[in-house]
């Protein structure tokens, strides 16, 4: 019935303008210069492509870094932790509001004008209509994600230079390898992107000339970094499309982490797909006679939030299902095993930056013994309350090194570990390196724990 009435529609059109429609690209470019010719989208253009390169810039001359955000510890020694640094608060902040501006009023700025009928009459297909508009807004969001990515990048290599970069393992990354793995996680972060736009698309078509168009990627992506935060069961947790602006992390240790990678980037796509085709079907079946449509609060909830609560109730179950995964995923061995794996790492640069004889992890031997304070209480799920000692064997030394560390598990499975003595192994102090001093790397460092543990032990 839908696609009947739409053609209808479209051959009284081409009997009134002598059968000739506007081919497709011509009506993007027409829509791409439409959305670039105004203020606030020049004004965004600008900002993504020279702020961040003078942010990483100023950042990396303080000697108070950013050590709550992943990699910021380590922007005064490489500067690709500057992107990074960049991508995480784009994920949680900048790219919300970049899809609400871009893609949140693409639709709703033509029922604030009254201009659908004019539309109409030089396009004449709501169809291509549709398609120009959201190729023409991805086409701008895409410019805005490159402008982030590439002036992060240049103001971190032009101010701290193109060095190797420590892993969130404690693994070192020579510059190619870390060139390559920061190129991923932005265009990983695309995923997630289109799916914030995509809900931006479906907001400015249900809601019309409402204001409130504007603010669903932002408050839908808000409602996700809650979520996040929550403890949450890690099924739920992965099966939001949010996850993928913060699972990126599992391309920085060795081996990958990518099972959570793929899995957000799948349920991003598919919440794209299902909210383009919602917005198509709502927009190719509105009535464009009326010069006021201020959207309707019922077809939003059953066309719109629906369908999506469905598609999040599906992904939650076969994530669940294909995975197996129960509970926060924090669990007492992913702990101790992502901390010895990092600490044998930073030991091997702690020597080499301290001049004394080379080791390696395998002579090491490191393990860890963590619990939460007391043995009363279970040894799983976030909190700084994580207490753990690490020990460890030099060649040739009978006696067993051991280290204190305090360890703050985010639910994300991020962890922050602060060195509580001995001072001579992981306290404060400076180390002299080819680059200049920087604190012991033993003293302050972030791991990651794989909530799914699809990676092989060992």
């Amino acid at each position: 019935m839908t696609a009947t009435l739409t053609q209808r529609r479209e051959q009284e059109h081409e009997q009134v303008t002598g059968g000739r429609r506007v081919p497709v690209t011509r009506a993007c470019r027409f829509e791409l210069v439409k959305l670039v010719s105004q203020w606030r989208i020049r004004l965004l253009v600008l900002a993504c492509w020279i702020s961040p390169a003078f942010f990483v810039a100023g950042v990396s001359q303080q000697s108070t870094l950013p050590v709550d955000t992943l990699f910021g510890r380590w922007m005064l020694a490489s500067g690709w932790a500057g992107p990074l640094v960049v991508l995480g608060f784009a994920g949680t902040w900048a790219l919300p509001l970049l899809t609400s501006v871009v893609a949140g009023d693409v639709f709703a700025s033509e029922d604030r004008l009254g201009t659908w009928r004019h539309l109409l009459v030089a396009v004449r297909s709501p169809r291509r209509i549709f398609v120009a508009k959201t190729v023409a807004s991805l086409t701008v969001l895409l410019l805005l994600v490159a402008g982030l990515a590439v002036s992060s990048t240049v103001g971190g290599l032009l101010v701290v230079g193109n060095r190797p970069l420590v892993g969130l393992d404690g693994h070192l990354l020579a510059p190619s390898d870390a060139a390559v793995q920061v190129l991923l996680s932005w265009v990983c972060v695309l995923a997630p992107t289109l799916a914030l736009a995509a809900l931006g698309l479906l907001g400015s078509v249900t809601l019309g000339r409402s204001p409130m168009g504007l603010l669903v990627p932002v408050l839908v992506s808000l409602a996700m970094a809650v979520a996040q935060m929550l403890p949450l069961p890690v099924a739920v947790r992965v099966a939001l499309p949010s996850y993928a602006f913060i699972s990126w992390n599992g391309l920085f240790t060795s081996p990958q982490q990518l099972g959570p990678l793929l899995i957000g980037i799948v349920v991003s796509l598919v919440w794209a797909v299902v909210a383009t085709a919602l917005a198509y079907v709502l927009f190719v079946r509105r009535d464009f006679t009326g010069l006021a449509h201020d959207g309707s609060g019922r077809r939003a909830i059953t066309v719109g939030i629906l369908p999506l609560i469905g598609v999040a109730t599906a992904s939650f179950a076969v994530v669940a299902a294909a995975t197996s995964a129960t509970g926060s995923g924090i669990e007492q061995d992913k702990v101790q095993r992502s901390l010895a794996t990092a600490f044998a790492h930073l030991y091997r640069m702690q020597t080499d930056q301290l001049n004394r004889p080379a080791v390696t992890e395998a002579q090491l031997k490191a393990t860890a013994s963590c619990n939460k304070g007391s043995t009363r209480v279970a040894a799983k799920g976030p909190g700084n309350d994580w207490r753990c000692v690490v020990t460890w064997h030099l060649p040739a030394v009978e006696a067993t090194g051991q280290a204190i560390y305090q360890l703050d598990v985010t639910p994300d499975g991020r962890f922050m570990a602060d060195g509580d003595g001995p001072k001579e192994v992981n306290g404060y102090f400076l180390v002299r390196t080819s680059d200049g001093d920087a604190p012991n790397p033993l003293w302050q460092f972030d791991g990651n724990v794989e909530l799914l543990d699809t990676t092989p032990k060992g």
